[in-house]
């Protein structure tokens, strides 16, 4: 396909969003200030008008950073936006293996019961076509709560979102994939908010450095850092110009190691035997 077949094609499924968009109105929309979210954001403010309502869901494992971005882009588009507490839910206490979909389930379970408190019908998030060849079992809670994907519906993929989002100004066209600060925990691991808190200072503390895409990955007193493999040297120039290795330790942490494999989305979900492959463009 050229490019500008390509670039049709774009236009074409981008104005497919915006239709269904506008027959969803009113809606709530879950947004967390990733990319695809802030570009669902975006399409659905061109689409709706005062018809949206977008809610940030405030969980104990969610970046601080992620909420104050989020605050921020919403009020750049001029959107309602709601930033909803929610307590930690004590089925992810021991971060089992099906934590996604427990806590989809009940995040999206609130979203719903905000909707039908205010008389809307139609609750959306950022799902899109490339989430459905990776392993994502919160989306089997969407389907079975009625949550509506648009993207996924007009067959947008995360190419498009990067590209869209890059034509309409968005400062999220290239932000690095997030996830919740759970996916930094073995699976079986107590989960306390001290270790979450402390997980999440150092990485804000690292992207501040120059490593947007890190993942600390926590493994009792070890800390694991996760960066792109040609990120590697820098993180140790980093090392001797910034003390990573003594910062850490100072937030109790007794070893830092750097992963030789690089940043894999879902580093923890692998067996021991599993290769390493360059990370693909999604959360974890």
């Amino acid at each position: 396909m050229t490019d500008d077949a390509g670039r049709a094609a774009r236009d074409s499924r981008h104005r497919h969003l915006l239709a269904d968009l506008a027959g969803l109105k009113p809606a709530v929309l879950a947004f967390s200030g990733g990319l695809d979210s802030s570009f669902l954001l975006h399409a659905a403010s061109r689409a709706m008008g005062e018809g949206l309502t977008a809610v940030t869901l405030d969980t104990p494992y969610a970046p601080r950073a992620e909420i104050a971005e989020a605050a921020a882009l919403a009020r750049s588009l001029g959107v309602r936006h709601v930033v909803l507490a929610v307590a930690f839910p004590e089925a992810l206490r021991d971060n089992p293996p099906e934590r996604c979909y427990l806590c989809k389930k009940a995040l999206f379970a609130k979203l719903l019961e905000l909707a039908a408190g205010q008389g809307i019908a139609h609750v959306l998030d950022g799902a899109n076509l490339d989430d459905l060849d990776d392993y994502r079992p919160g989306m089997r809670a969407l389907v079975e709560l009625g949550i509506i994907s648009p993207l996924l519906a007009a067959g947008i993929g995360k190419a498009d979102i990067r590209a869209l989002s890059r034509q309409a100004g968005l400062p999220t066209w290239n932000k690095p994939s997030g996830a919740c600060l759970l996916t930094r925990l073995p699976h079986g691991r107590r989960v306390t908010a001290e270790e979450l808190e402390r997980i999440d200072t150092a990485e804000s503390w690292l992207r501040g450095l120059g490593f947007p895409a890190v993942r600390l990955r926590s493994h009792g007193d070890l800390a694991r850092l996760e960066v792109p493999r040609d990120q590697a040297p820098a993180v140790l120039e980093a090392d001797a110009r910034h003390g990573i290795d003594a910062r850490l330790k100072a937030l109790g942490y007794r070893h830092v190691t750097l992963d030789l494999a690089g940043y894999r989305m879902g580093s923890l979900n692998e067996k021991p035997d599993a290769a390493a492959a360059p990370p693909p463009d999604g959360d974890a």
